[in-house]
């Protein structure tokens, strides 16, 4: 979701106990990432979770939501599998969010395939439900967000699931947005492995019209589920691969990253095909990160290592810091060059932050002594002098220390 200039990546969450094998989702909470450049974001945690919905009795399911704002309000859109869709709604994109209504949107109780919830509101005000696997839906929606409006339309434009090999062929993932005066439905296409395949039309209901594919399927990743926004002039779409799984063992388990890659439209209005994630253009930043400013520590354009983690008051810190990991926070802006440099960190052993540029064995700028602070989460500020720096940089914090866990970090600055 854009929003005041801010992007707001709300993601379902795969747990790192999700057991071994295809398919063997563990999925309890929905999480949220922003960010104003598109390399560096800030993690925000949980944002909801299935114990949001009071009438309902399970632990798992949590699947892929979708968030879209009206007339003030935040509705977070949450298929809860083999129980439907549920709606939450919040004043603000960080929640608290509540069950307006305390049961589904949408359940279609003679099967399992109520999933995948996207939310297109069109020129004329009229907001629509896309969702479902392996056939796609949709019903309108009242103004208030809360209610549907006419009955379950089922949309006959694509081939059906026992068509496997046709590149038509819609699984699941439906993303529907407008461009000039097309409108795009894509979604996750060919299973499986899944690529993103997408159609255009003239109406936000179709008939659509075929077009290609955004992605190709890749044996690497057996799912691709599409999310697509415009923001700073530029496009974007959203999906996912198992290459995190994969650095940490060669056994698949449900641990997805979410990728992003920028799309180039022709002047048909058609979408260039994109390579796979990783075979592909790094997206280029755009906007900077000021040091000046209180900068959380889960700001993070990569990291080796980590985790982040919410603390009692519900804020986020970084946690699981070792020997040698790292963060790197991209396009830092030192124009008015910096003297010092502050963080906030809580330790029981101690260690020490090396602040360099460009990588992890660049340019040291100085060295920032972590003491004990009597306890994990017992904050403390530490300062340390740089090295005179100008210009914009990737900035790197490398760790240092004995065994074992070293300290915790909740924010960081230049002075």
């Amino acid at each position: 979701m854009v929003h005041d200039g801010t992007v707001y990546l709300y993601t379902s969450h795969d747990e790192d106990d999700a057991p071994e094998g295809m398919g063997r989702f563990l999925m309890k909470e929905w999480l949220l990432y922003t960010s104003t450049d598109m390399v560096n974001w800030t993690d925000h945690g949980a944002v909801a979770s299935l114990k949001d919905f009071k009438w309902l009795n399970k632990e798992n399911g949590a699947w892929a939501p979708h968030c879209v704002e009206r007339n003030g309000k935040f509705y977070l859109y949450c298929p809860l599998h083999g129980n439907g869709i549920g709606v939450l709604v919040a004043d603000s994109p960080f929640g608290p969010f509540i069950d307006p209504i305390g049961k589904p949107l949408v359940w279609q109780k003679e099967h399992w395939y109520d999933i995948d919830p996207n939310i297109w509101i069109d020129d004329d005000g009229q907001a629509y439900l896309y969702w479902g696997n392996p056939t796609l839906y949709y019903v309108k929606l009242n103004e208030d967000m809360i209610s549907t409006s006419g009955e379950i339309v089922e949309d006959k434009t694509f081939p059906k699931r026992e068509d496997r090999e046709s590149p038509y062929h819609y699984q699941e993932g439906p993303w529907v947005f407008k461009r000039n005066d097309y409108y795009y439905i894509t979604y996750a296409s060919t299973c499986c492995p899944e690529g993103i395949g997408y159609a255009m039309g003239k109406t936000p209901v179709g008939p659509w019209e075929f077009k290609g594919y955004i992605m190709k399927p890749d044996r690497r990743s057996s799912g691709n589920h599409p999310g697509v926004i415009q923001y700073k002039d530029k496009w974007y779409v959203f999906g996912f691969n198992f290459l995190l799984n994969f650095r940490q063992t060669d056994k698949h388990h449900e641990r997805r990253s979410v990728c992003v890659a920028e799309i180039t439209f022709n002047p048909d209005g058609t979408i260039q095909e994109l390579p796979w994630w990783e075979e592909g253009t790094p997206v280029n930043p755009v906007g900077t990160l000021s040091p000046y400013k209180r900068t959380e520590a889960e700001t993070i354009a990569w990291c080796e290592g980590l985790k982040t983690k919410s603390n009692a008051s519900g804020g986020i810190y970084v946690t699981a810091v070792h020997n040698n990991d790292y963060i790197r926070v991209r396009e830092v802006d030192f124009k008015k060059g910096a003297k010092s440099f502050e963080v906030s960190a809580a330790s029981v052993s101690g260690g020490k932050i090396e602040i360099r540029l460009g990588n992890v064995d660049g340019q040291l700028l100085g060295v920032c002594d972590i003491h004990s602070t009597g306890g994990a989460e017992t904050w403390k500020t530490f300062t340390t002098n740089v090295k005179k720096v100008k210009g914009v940089h990737d900035l790197y914090f490398v760790f240092k220390g004995g065994e074992g866990e070293l300290f915790n970090l909740d924010y960081w600055k230049f002075n």
